[in-house]
């Protein structure tokens, strides 16, 4: 019976080794998966694979387990010894199986030597791996230390038809490794041929952004930044200059200068014939230098009065000509030894320092023309002068009038406008302060990636703040408007209202912040308006600060409650309510009429509950009802459609 469940183990082994030499791509793979099935059948503490390569005469253990001795570099080609040296070498080179035991290994050890490499076993098995041509593709051998662990003269065949199969299986994956690599090597060249392609690409893209700088009116700085962007897409250019020659005064000068270790240029203006730039011009040539040969050229008074950092890795200056006439120089240069220019950088830099000098030649001769263009536009606006004064005067009234209607409607709405950016105030103070903490802890180097991930979340909720309550401000300005010409705000969008309710509230936490107040919002979490969420915004923003200014004392505990729904026939019903101190009737008749308010001078505008009213009948096409008594709070109930997109009528 044991018998014949060992053949089943091993029918079993043959057939994994069949399905794995058809889904397996990896040769280590493959014999780590023939060792696992093997040590099923039979003892395998010890066991490795060793590969030939035919050409050279070495081979590489691909795979290696052994109890008592280490594995070596399975990629490491390793030299083939003689078969009196070695049990592997005999059975590679006999391409025979081998059987010893430790008597065997004792009797071929020759002088004191031992016979292999390793240590000596108890009991050695090895078979060739050999395809179908006979041709020889490695061997596989397993081992024991042990006394009680040794092969049968069964273990010796099963272990040889195991060695066959696993011959047939190396042969297709070596074949698919041979294909692999040639895939590999046609994929590496393509790739370069690719690389070639996509650099005379990013070469020919940057002619083309010189050239449209030179269409350009830019000033020196725009012009110098571009120029440092564009060669920057080429090469690592951290450290780069710009140098002008100014042939009048025989000076250069540096109007564009960025370096790693130099925050300003030594000097913004120099006499021609100091420093490197100098001497790229007067030579008229794209220079390429390290340290040794910039030291050299400074040493035999080449280079007078070096400027700047002298202690580069790498160093490249081009100039800047039209038909020899020189316009300046490029430099880029390294600190980092890691990064090295070369011949090939150097012929780049001064190919785009050409282009460059043609641009600037180009823009200079468009500066002359737009100057002659300027003084004759002024010769014109003078005469133009008189007629512009007189028009002034005209219309001086009616700006008078317009200004003084409109300061008495910004007083009466100045809070309102106020209140986003006093909010924005408050964010921009608390992360200036958590900024300075920050600051003080990394210098005394306690950070610690909780701080700093805190610091991230006050940043996170100090910027989401500012955007918030910024666009809330220009939301309050656009309310002023339909106020004052009645028309509707805003643009309508689709957004979910309860994400939208939360990030109003969000922006209104500085004004709630230390109020024992507490917001409650009840809505749909899949409810989606097709409607103007900046009228939304206003009228939340509004009612809470309706029921902070008027319904609750600063100490005084309250709470203020949302809710909203979607009724069958697509309305939605928002309903806002707080337990602050309510209105008596003649109040509440007054609540929508502009301008009134009952604390003018301690934060009422008397516009938030009029706005409130024209967004909500007129923007979002519902209704309003309010509800209020002395001591019993506040309540708006509101109604509106969900959409406000019309439907197109076919003509």
């Amino acid at each position: 019976m044991e018998r014949l469940d060992r053949l089943e183990a091993v029918q079993s082994m043959l057939l994994e080794i069949g399905q794995l030499s058809t889904g397996c791509s990896d040769i280590s793979a493959f014999i780590e998966a023939v060792h696992r099935a093997l040590g099923r059948i039979m003892y395998a503490a010890n066991f490795y694979v060793a590969l030939a390569d035919r050409e050279d005469g070495t081979v590489r253990f691909v795979y290696f387990v052994d109890e008592a001795d280490e594995a070596p570099d399975p990629g490491a080609p390793i030299r083939l010894a003689s078969p009196e040296q070695s049990p592997t070498a005999w059975v590679l080179l006999n391409r025979a199986p081998l059987t010893l035991t430790s008597a065997d290994f004792a009797a071929r050890g020759s002088g004191g030597a031992s016979y292999g490499n390793g240590s000596a076993p108890e009991h050695w098995m090895g078979c060739p791996l050999l395809d179908q041509n006979h041709q020889l593709l490695g061997a596989i051998v397993i081992q024991s230390y042990s006394k009680a662990q040794t092969y049968s003269a069964e273990d010796e065949a099963l272990f040889a038809l195991i060695a066959n199969h696993v011959s047939n299986a190396l042969q297709g994956l070596q074949s698919m490794d041979r294909l692999e690599r040639a895939v590999q090597e046609r994929t590496a060249a393509l790739a370069h041929e690719v690389a070639e392609r996509r650099r005379a690409e990013q070469v020919q893209h940057a002619l083309y952004q010189i050239a449209d700088l030179s269409a350009q009116a830019l000033d020196t700085d725009q012009l110098s930044a571009s120029l440092h962007r564009i060669i920057g897409e080429l090469m690592v250019a951290d450290n780069f200059l710009i140098g002008l020659y100014h042939p009048e005064t025989q000076e250069i000068s540096i109007p564009y200068f960025v370096d790693e270790k130099d925050s300003t240029p030594p000097m913004q203006r120099f006499p021609f014939g100091m420093a490197m730039c100098s001497y790229v011009l007067s030579s008229k040539q794209a220079q390429l230098h390290d340290l040794g040969s910039f030291r050299q050229l400074v040493a035999n008074g080449v280079v007078k009065e070096p400027l700047g950092n002298t202690e580069i890795a790498s160093w490249m200056g081009a100039p800047m000509l039209v038909h020899d006439q020189p316009y300046g120089v490029l430099v880029v240069q390294s600190y980092d030894p890691a990064i090295v220019y070369t011949k090939a950088e150097l012929d780049l830099l001064a190919f785009m320092a050409s282009h460059v000098a043609v641009a600037i030649a180009r823009m200079q001769a468009d500066r002359k023309i737009r100057r002659a263009k300027l003084e004759l536009e002024q010769q014109n606006a003078a005469l133009n002068d008189a007629l512009h004064a007189l028009q002034e005067a005209q219309s001086e009234l009616v700006r008078q009038e317009k200004l003084a209607s409109l300061g008495r409607l910004v007083a009466g709405v100045a809070h309102e406008i106020n209140t986003p950016l006093g909010i924005c105030v408050t964010a921009t103070s608390h992360l200036v302060q958590e900024l300075k903490l920050t600051r003080e802890e990394l210098a005394a180097g306690e950070m610690t990636e909780d701080s700093l991930g805190s610091f991230f979340d006050i940043v996170d909720q100090s910027l989401r703040i500012l955007t918030t309550n910024t666009q809330r401000a220009a939301s309050l300005v656009r309310s002023f408007k339909q106020v004052a010409v009645d028309q509707s705000s805003g643009d309508i969008r689709s957004f979910n209202l309860e994400a939208y309710l939360n990030e109003v509230l969000l922006s209104l936490q500085p004004k709630l912040k230390g109020r024992p107040v507490k917001v409650d919002v009840s809505c749909p979490k899949d409810l989606v308006l097709d409607s103007y969420p900046g009228a939304v915004s206003q009228i939340v923003t509004n009612m809470v600060m309706n029921s902070l200014v008027h319904g609750f004392e600063r100490e005084q505990a309250g709470n203020i409650t949302v809710r909203a729904g979607i009724e069958a026939d697509g309305w939605v019903v928002f309903d806002y309510a707080d337990d602050g101190a309510g209105m008596d009737k003649d109040t509440l008749d007054k609540l929508f009429d502009p301008f009134f308010t009952t604390k003018r001078g301690t934060g009422g505008s008397g516009l938030g509950a009029h706005i409130l009213y024209n967004l909500v009948t007129g923007a979002l096409g519902g209704t309003v009802r309010v509800e209020s008594a002395p001591a019993e709070g506040l309540r708006y109930h509101l109604r509106f459609p969900r959409s406000q997109r019309k439907e197109k009528v076919a003509v």
